[in-house]
């Protein structure tokens, strides 16, 4: 997916206020780097939008937080406004500021027992860009810092960066300590005492300055650079009051998507396919289902010819298995065979169900269906009969001391 990445402006936002933005059709390279205001920059349709904080407007902190802050999860709902007055008591007497004028972010996969690293900037200077860029058409889906301190998992992994231009050269370091920001001179040189073999990254205006002052070759790395890397990291500072605004620009960004994908003239071979393939499934299915159709048919025909040819009498059939059923107990009764359905072979299969029931005191047969009359519910013998007797073809259904038996119409 393309990506826009807009480095947010130290200043306050005007409709005249440069900001760098950088374009990348993968996250991974530089398709093209412009300077603009926030409504001349460009944004391809289903572009995703990304701000980065620039580091002289973060401030950083290492937190201990109490046991069972982050039990419940980071921003579950009800946990946010609770974290967050955790955190302005923790970061009460550590900012400059008051804490209800700062904005927080807590690094991401913050584990619970453990210190934790808590972004700090000017909430009213973030929130006056994020809305500036919602009115100019280009909603942010994430935010992230230009520099943040190395992960738990490598605390010793600190670089040093040289930014700006020969006139305001600025020495940037992260590390274990957070992220320091401090104007290059010989002085702050000398106080970070960088090791010496150790990388240094410049930008190209400042590459020399870098080289005189730490007295070894500079990595050369340009502001575009530096912003689409920042733009790869697991950061994401819409939190907290930016978090429920988050979710409404994920949304909105998911319905552009979908639109650009039903409308962009580019993704028009992409739509065939899909058609296409919905097409073919279709004619699959209909195929499919007109020849389950037509083996019940046949099946159901291969019935209907059964009964006609073993009981010619028959002449319209309407449900083959009830009528051949029907059929074959007539011929039975006229033959003198017992079937299924006679007394005699219902009061055999009870006995043979429940052979220690007491006798019944009454019979009554009508219609296929048997009721004994007269026997007692409690007695154990009848407690399986109805399980008993429906393996055997028939349902048996007690109804105060009568047990109603009958065949149970087989399909």
């Amino acid at each position: 997916m393309t990506t826009l990445i807009i480095t947010l402006p130290l200043a306050l936002p005007t409709a005249a206020t440069p900001c760098d933005g950088v374009l990348s059709t993968d996250g991974r390279t530089i398709m093209r780097h412009v300077e603009a205001p926030m409504a001349l920059l460009p944004a391809p349709a289903g572009v995703d939008i990304v701000a980065v904080v620039p580091v002289r407007r973060l401030s950083w902190h290492r937190l201990a937080l109490p046991p069972g802050t982050l039990d419940k999860g980071l921003f579950q709902e009800g946990n946010a406004p609770r974290l967050r007055a955790v955190l302005d008591g923790l970061l009460e007497d550590r900012v400059l500021d008051d804490p209800a004028q700062l904005h927080f972010a807590i690094e991401p996969e913050a584990k619970a027992g453990a210190p934790i690293w808590v972004a700090a900037c000017d909430r009213a200077w973030l929130h006056a860009w994020l809305a500036a860029l919602e009115q100019a058409g280009r909603p942010i889906a994430h935010i992230v810092p230009e520099m943040a301190p190395p992960a738990e998992d490598t605390p010793d992994r600190a670089s040093l960066h040289i930014i700006g231009s020969p006139d305001h050269a600025q020495l940037v370091l992260s590390g274990a300590d957070g992220v320091s920001v401090l104007p290059l001179s010989a002085a702050s040189a000398a106080l970070v005492d960088w090791p010496k073999g150790a990388e240094v990254v410049a930008e190209p205006a400042v590459a020399a300055l870098a080289e005189q002052y730490f007295r070894r070759p500079a990595t050369l790395q340009t502001g575009p650079q530096r912003w689409l890397l920042a733009a790869q990291s697991a950061w994401d500072m819409a939190q907290f009051d930016l978090l429920y605004t988050r979710r409404a620009r994920t949304r909105k960004r998911l319905s552009a998507l979908a639109k650009t994908l039903l409308r962009a003239p580019r993704w028009r071979a992409a739509r065939w396919a899909a058609v296409a393939l919905v097409a073919v499934n279709l004619v699959g299915l209909q195929a499919w289902a007109w020849h389950e159709q037509s083996a019940l048919a046949a099946r159901r025909a291969a019935i209907r010819g059964t009964l006609t040819a073993t009981f010619p009498e028959v002449r319209v059939v309407v449900d083959a298995p009830l009528q051949m059923a029907r059929a074959l107990a007539d011929l039975q009764r006229r033959s003198g065979t017992a079937s299924s359905a006679d007394l005699e072979t219902m009061l055999a299969q009870f006995q043979a169900s429940a052979p220690n029931a007491r006798a019944p005191a009454a019979i009554e047969f009508i219609a296929g269906e048997l009721r004994l009359k007269g026997l007692d519910a409690a007695d154990p013998g009848l407690r399986e009969v109805s399980a008993a007797l429906q393996t055997r073809g028939y349902s048996a259904r007690l109804e105060g001391d009568s047990l109603l038996i009958k065949q149970e119409r087989q399909p």
